[in-house]
């Protein structure tokens, strides 16, 4: 292996040396805890020190960088205390995940390093996100995020690309090729020659970089790191390198000829550089020992202070608390200054004023900036706030979700505009496997509000009429929101915004421009998780939200006899189940309205919670109430078949008669 000095000192070259040993006495000293049950698991990264080592030791401190699990010397070159380590690899309290993930399943900003998930491709967008925030603050620095060959295969791989690309962001996309997807080998993945060549297709940069080659690696990458400093731009770089061990150690290399082990073998970065600097005198036998004596001395301390701490215990109010970020909702009372507005005029005034409140509030979403929307919300946002912070994406919205995910992580907040709510399917595991999921995690708050304007009644048919409220309603970690009236609309939009966890608000379409209502011109909030009881009586309870309050009091309007509360619960994500007890031990009889399918939906949950605690006090079965177990159709009169408003009138004059 050849190694060009360059103008590389002899205190660099033996730092760089230092540094690739020590994750690789690391491992080497877990393969034999693995082997007598004292870890659980373990990803080798033996054999590609050089890649993580070599990149983090050409960022500055203060850049972000996003390894995968085989980066060990991102973490030890970053100088993360190795008994946290030890103790997140053993499930401990002092790790970083409070023994709620695992090995390399996290993040820490005191050392600007952004964990991975098991699902690989969006952290390539949240690397964009951080980039971004970056951008905008005209920052001059790098992100450089990590993945492996396999990844790439992922549509969030192309996505992210495009958007880095689109928006001329600075990121480093570090792909280890090491051979094998697991035990897939790369033929049998992609048919192109290099994958830096798929990086021309966005229009970038690519470089490929001998992966084992400590030297090559940290004199390029500290190269193109200045020059992206100088010129913002993303850029691909390929690590040409091998897995000397199996995926997992489970899994073993059986896989692997034997041929193709012995001639990367050969190609070791650690026993060729340690050749190199022996044979230059930098380094000699002696100075080899001791430093090894160091580290094992380091690892071995450090290790006798993980095991010797006590095994996690917590909570369960603990960890529901969690779960999210603490938010003390400031409550904001508005003047007594109304104008008689659109539900959707409620919603732009909204938007508007918070990102008059939060300067680093940022929109993105599909044709959200100029052309305003497809609804119009954010017409002429563009010129009074400009195109850096209303921005319009490429249509990907995993990419978009995991980018609005990387603003908050360096300190931002994003609104991202479903253009109809069907299409989150396409982000839909950013939403809830990352943003979800992050707090609880390793304590890093995902200040992210989706906007998903929903619903039926306006013949838009199966792919832009869904209410599909209940897909995260039952994820641990978002918040849902669905207003009824245009000023909770707007009160509650605030709120959303101001809350530094992830919020799913739920717009419907038919009430955008067909319902007026008072509310007040100046900026104000309105609590989340506290319904509103729209109407006052005393012999059955209605629940609902949405459309579903409209049609109910139209149905109460037909039917002056009947004596109902009406209960609009405006946050399903928190649900305001006092209020819905209350009524019920008032009423004793319960109908719950939803205009999602009625299987699976938040009417059930409903249901089953005042079965469960309020069971004495009801004098009727509760009743359920929803749409047809069917895609929504496109026919009016289908349309309005699948739809529940005619059922519902029914359902609630048998069960006043019961």
């Amino acid at each position: 292996m050849r190694y060009h000095i360059g103008d590389f000192d002899n205190e660099v070259l033996l730092m760089l040396y230092e540094r690739m040993l020590k994750p690789r006495m690391i491992e080497e000293k877990m393969l034999i805890l693995l082997r007598q049950g004292k870890i659980s698991k373990w990803f080798s990264g033996i054999g590609q020190e050089a890649i993580s080592v070599g990149v983090t030791s050409a960022l500055n401190d203060e850049e972000y960088i996003l390894p995968m699990h085989r980066n060990l010397g991102v973490f030890t070159t970053r100088n993360v205390p190795l008994n946290r380590l030890f103790a997140q690899w053993q499930g401990k309290a002092s790790g970083f995940t409070k023994g709620r993930d695992r090995s390399f399943h996290f993040g820490t900003q005191e050392h600007k390093i952004v964990g991975m998930i098991s699902h690989l491709g969006p952290q390539l967008g949240v690397a964009d996100g951080i980039a971004l925030a970056d951008s905008i603050r005209r920052k001059r620095r790098v992100t450089a995020v990590f993945t492996g060959e396999g990844a790439t295969s992922e549509g969030d791989f192309h996505e992210a690309l495009n958007v880095a690309s689109v928006w001329n962001l600075p990121v480093l996309f570090c792909v280890e090729n090491n051979g094998y997807g697991l035990s897939t080998p790369t033929k049998e993945q992609y048919n192109c020659e290099h994958l830096a060549d798929r990086a021309k297709g966005y229009g970038m940069e690519c470089r490929i970089i001998d992966g084992n080659n400590i030297l090559e690696i940290y004199s390029k990458v500290s190269e193109l790191c200045k020059a992206i400093r100088k010129r913002p731009r993303p850029v691909f770089l390929e690590f040409k390198t091998f897995r000397m061990r199996g995926h997992e150690e489970a899994s073993g290399t059986k896989y692997v000829p034997e041929k193709l082990m012995k001639k990367w073998a050969k190609k070791d970065p650690i026993a060729n550089f340690e050749a190199f600097l022996l044979e230059k005198e930098l380094l000699s036998d002696k100075n080899i020992e001791d430093i090894k004596s160091k580290i094992a001395q380091e690892i071995n301390t450090n290790l006798e202070l993980a095991f010797n701490e006590d095994i996690i215990s917590s909570t369960i109010s603990n960890e529901l608390n969690d779960v999210y970020q603490y938010f003390d909702n400031e409550i904001i009372k508005p003047k007594n200054n109304l104008e008689n507005i659109r539900f959707v005029d409620a919603i732009s005034t909204g938007l508007r004023q918070s990102m008059e409140r939060h300067n680093e509030l940022i929109i993105m979403g599909q044709d959200v900036a100029e052309y305003g929307g497809v609804f119009k919300i954010t017409d002429g946002f563009v010129k009074e706030f400009g195109r850096s912070r209303v921005r319009n994406t490429p249509i990907c919205e995993s990419a978009i979700v995991s980018a609005a995910m990387g603003l908050s992580i360096n300190g931002m907040k994003a609104v991202v505009e479903m253009q109809f709510a069907d299409f989150v399917t396409s982000g839909f595991n950013p939403v809830v496997n990352y943003l979800a999921k992050v707090h609880y995690r390793w304590g890093q708050n995902a200040d992210v509000v989706v906007r998903m304007p929903c619903g039926g009644g306006v013949g838009a048919g199966p792919f832009h009429s869904q209410t599909n409220e209940a897909w995260f309603t039952k994820t641990p970690g978002l918040k849902v929101v669905y207003p009824a009236f245009p000023a909770d609309a707007k009160g509650l939009l605030n709120t959303a915004i101001n809350d530094p966890n992830p919020v799913l608000f739920f717009e419907h379409k038919g009430l955008y421009r067909s319902i007026y209502g008072d509310v007040p011109k100046d900026y104000y909030t309105l609590p989340l998780g506290k319904a509103s009881l729209v109407r006052t009586g005393n012999k059955i309870s209605i629940v609902t939200y949405g459309a579903g309050v409209h049609w109910a009091m139209e149905a109460l309007d037909k039917h002056t006899e009947v004596d109902a509360d009406l209960i609009d619960l405006r946050t399903l994500q928190p649900l305001d189940t006092q209020a819905i007890y209350e009524s019920v031990k008032k009423t004793g009889k319960l109908i719950i309205l939803q205009e999602d399918s009625l299987f699976g939906g938040i009417a059930s949950d409903i249901s089953a919670l005042v079965m469960e605690n309020c069971f004495e006090y009801l004098d009727a079965p509760v009743k359920r109430v929803g749409s047809l177990e069917t895609p929504i159709p496109f026919s009016a009169n289908l349309e309005a078949e699948y739809l529940p408003k005619a059922r519902f009138e029914e359902a609630l004059m048998e069960l006043m008669s019961y």
